[in-house]
């Protein structure tokens, strides 16, 4: 992707501090690359494209880590070897990590990324032959392999041997030329292996000289001995040399027919380029703007990105066409403008901004007029300067551009500058134009008074610090508090009455509204944080009661579960005494008595055992047990399990998992005392009447627990002559069915059973007959 023209005036660029963001943002390049489309980085004025690239920014901030370290820039070296030049190893090697480098990138962005990333790593070509070829050529110093091919193996394993050879006999010949020699050693000079020898006794000597030293004491001799060596290793040397030239001739070729790395390393500079604009988004702060339409600007908690500690503003333009600022010195107007201005060209290079939140439109420029970038320019003074500035303001003003304009009507008479300033403003309404203006002047204040589309504003300043405050005041004109400064500093009281006539009775009148307008606005603010106040105090109190609530409640778990801990001990030493009766029923005589006595007991034991609590949603009338219709299966089922919204209901020999909304609570009639078959039998003594119920349930119980209680029921019904027995074991699997029909055909007690009628339950309940 080629670089955007550069569509906006470069001194509007350098008035608003922009050439500083853009050094922010190169220092966070991984690449040289990057670093250098940083800088040349420039707004533009497509929407379309400022939308892509926040949404790239946005994919490097939470889709995929972009990691570009160890790219280098080898545009030079495909160019060099694109001209036919050799490249070195080394050359070679930092080409191969690069591209190596960008193929990896475009596998990670391939993995991770679903969004515009993947289409920017597009232009990363394939070039994995060429980084193939050169890292089996190249060792991590550049130098060639001894693999790189045969011929060069072959040389290298011959040139060794060799060399050794001629080390041997060096070495021999250090004994018979010891009282000749400077040094008792073998050493190398111009690729030829030599000894040093005496120079005063070179001639006593057979060999070749081939060097001297630089005092010309020592003369470097090629013995005769191995001078046929020496020639030998020098050319398998040469050979050598020329077979690695041939391979890195090969190897910048293949690089230089690489047409896709100019490609490739330009994509490697957006890449980096975005992942740049992510680190600045994080470590500034930043957020994603929004883009709007309609010449409309709102700016919640901005505040200039280079400024340390700064005073966070909103801002919105829009019916306010163009907003004006007044106030002292100092105060932080231009910072203001800065701000905004900032904001609108970071905004449009696809960069977040330095905001809570931003909607900004797209502008086809910012026309600025700032009063620390005047210059004396051709000889012009400062005034000729800022109007020259104001000409071309004027001339490019447009509802499609923002204006910033610094110190409106300074360097000149103040009402003379007034009225032009007045005039300038109108100007600037007429052409429909969005934008933020400074001055000091106080006719200025009453015309934005009464001027639609013009508002007032202004920096905060403290009178009793004499600092500013640097929050925007949007709707009250500032005051320049020169008279209430000069106060403070002490000038005489007499002075300063003098200065109050001489401004006269409507300036007066100005600068006492405005102290009146500031004391209602300071009014109004101790009300609101007085609300605020008493707001944090109910919420509070509401927090308090929501605890006491939570507390109660916990409080009431406990105390069911302590309640529910005791029934059940208690139910336990109930059925103890069950245990204990069963075994005096072992007497015939006590029999009818005990039973009886027994089925009482235990009837009231299961009364006082308390039902589980199960924990359910308030208000909901479905719970662990509740009968229930599910239309999606035209069946009616039990509910097994609560999960929160999920329901697991059995459904003949099915469990399903449905919603909630998707059943409805099967209403169960009223449920009345059951019936007591048979006559009531009166025993000696006076013992009470037969509460036997004929009706078992052992849905959910173990088969060891569910035949147990089979068992003592068939016994209590013998006991007192009750026939049938009703049990009811539910349908499941038909496991707990076949166990308890198991145990009934080995009870003598038992006459005979058989399944109940199908509307009576069918297979899920069993007819016992007692014998009598």
């Amino acid at each position: 992707m080629l670089l955007p023209e550069m569509s906006f005036d470069a001194r509007a660029l350098s008035a608003l501090d922009f050439p500083r963001v853009l050094d922010a943002l190169a220092e966070r390049s991984a690449t040289s690359l990057g670093a250098e489309r940083a800088r040349a980085l420039r707004p533009s004025d497509d929407p379309e494209r400022i939308a892509r690239e926040l949404d790239e920014v946005e994919d490097a901030l939470f889709g995929v880590s972009l990691s570009l370290g160890g790219i280098h820039d080898i545009r030079d070296l495909h160019a060099r070897a694109a001209e036919g030049r050799v490249l070195s190893g080394s050359e070679l090697l930092s080409a191969a990590y690069s591209l190596d480098g960008a193929m990896t990138v475009k596998r990670a962005i391939g993995v991770n990324s679903r969004g515009p990333l993947r289409e920017v790593a597009v232009g990363l070509g394939d070039h994995s032959e060429l980084v193939r070829r050169v890292l089996s050529a190249l060792d991590r110093d550049g130098a060639v392999r001894d693999d790189a091919s045969p011929r060069l193996r072959d040389l290298r394993k011959r040139i060794e041997p060799l060399r050794g050879r001629i080390r041997e006999r060096l070495t021999a010949t250090l004994e018979k030329w010891s009282d000749v020699l400077q040094e008792h050693i073998v050493t190398i000079r111009r690729d030829r292996y030599v000894l040093p020898v005496q120079a005063s006794r070179v001639g006593q000597v057979q060999g070749i000289i081939v060097d001297a030293s630089a005092t010309g004491q020592t003369y470097f001799v090629e013995p005769a001995a191995v001078t046929q060596l020496n020639n030998e290793l020098t050319r398998l040397i040469l050979d050598e040399e020329a077979e690695v030239r041939r391979i890195l001739t090969e190897l910048s070729g293949l690089l230089a027919g690489d047409a896709d790395v100019p490609m490739t390393l330009v994509t490697v500079g957006e890449l980096d380029l975005i992942a740049s604009k992510a680190r600045l988004a994080r470590d500034w702060r930043l957020n994603r703007p929004e883009q709007v339409e309609g010449g409309r600007y709102d700016l919640r908690e901005v505040r200039h990105p280079l400024i340390e500690n700064p005073v966070a503003n909103d801002l919105s333009l829009g019916e306010t066409k163009l907003l004006l600022i007044t106030g002292p010195n100092m105060g932080g107007k231009t910072a203001t403008i800065k701000t905004l201005g900032l904001a609108v060209l970071m905004h449009q290079c696809g960069l977040y901004v330095a905001a809570a939140s931003a909607r900004l439109p797209v502008v086809r420029d910012v026309l600025v007029d700032i009063g620390d970038e005047q210059s004396i320019e051709a000889s012009l003074s400062t005034f000729a300067s800022h109007l020259k500035h104001l000409r071309y303001v004027l001339r490019h003003a447009a509802p499609d551009t923002l204006v910033l304009v610094d110190e409106l009507g300074s360097g000149t008479d103040p009402n003379e500058g007034a009225a032009l300033a007045q005039a300038l403003i109108e100007c600037l309404l007429t052409q429909d134009a969005r934008g933020v203006i400074t001055s000091h002047l106080s006719p200025l204040k009453l015309f934005a008074l009464e001027t639609p589309g013009l508002k007032n504003a202004s920096m905060g300043f403290d009178v009793d610090t004499l600092a500013p405050t640097y929050v925007l005041q949007v709707g009250q004109p500032g005051r320049s508090f020169a008279l209430a400064i000069a106060q403070r500093m002490g000038l005489p009281a007499d002075v300063l009455r003098r200065a109050e006539d001489l401004l006269g009775p409507d300036a007066g009148l100005m600068e006492r509204m405005l102290e009146g307008l500031e004391r209602e606005r300071e009014d109004l603010r101790a009300q609101l944080e007085g609300t605020a106040a008493a707001r944090r105090d109910a919420e509070a109190e509401l927090g308090r009661v929501r605890q006491e609530r939570e507390t109660l409640e916990l409080r009431r778990n406990e105390m069911l579960a302590e309640a529910s801990q005791k029934a059940e001990s208690l139910y336990a030493d109930a059925i103890e005494r069950v245990r204990t009766l069963r075994a005096r029923a072992q007497e015939d005589s006590a029999r009818p008595r005990v039973m009886q006595e027994l089925r009482e007991l235990r009837v009231s034991a299961q009364k006082a055992r308390p039902a589980p609590i199960v924990r359910e949603e308030r208000g909901d009338p479905i719970r662990v047990g509740s009968r229930v219709d599910v239309p999606a299966y035209n069946a009616t089922g039990q509910v097994l399990e609560l999960r929160g919204d999920d329901l697991v209901v059995q459904l003949g020999v099915m469990k399903v998992g449905v919603k909630r909304r998707d059943v409805r609570l099967k209403q169960e009639p009223k449920v009345t005392a059951p019936r007591t078959r048979g006559p009531r039998t009166a025993f000696a003594g006076a013992v009470a009447a037969s509460t036997f119920q004929n009706e078992l349930q052992l849905r959910g119980m173990g088969v060891e627990e569910a035949v147990e209680e089979l068992r003592t029921a068939i016994l209590e019904a013998h006991a007192l002559k009750e026939s049938p027995l009703r049990v009811v074991h539910g349908k499941g699997q038909g496991v707990l069915r076949r166990l308890l029909r198991d145990y009934l055909k080995s009870d003598k007690k038992v006459e005979s059973f058989h399944d109940a009628e199908a509307n009576q339950g069918g297979h899920g309940v069993t007819i016992v007959n007692i014998r009598r």
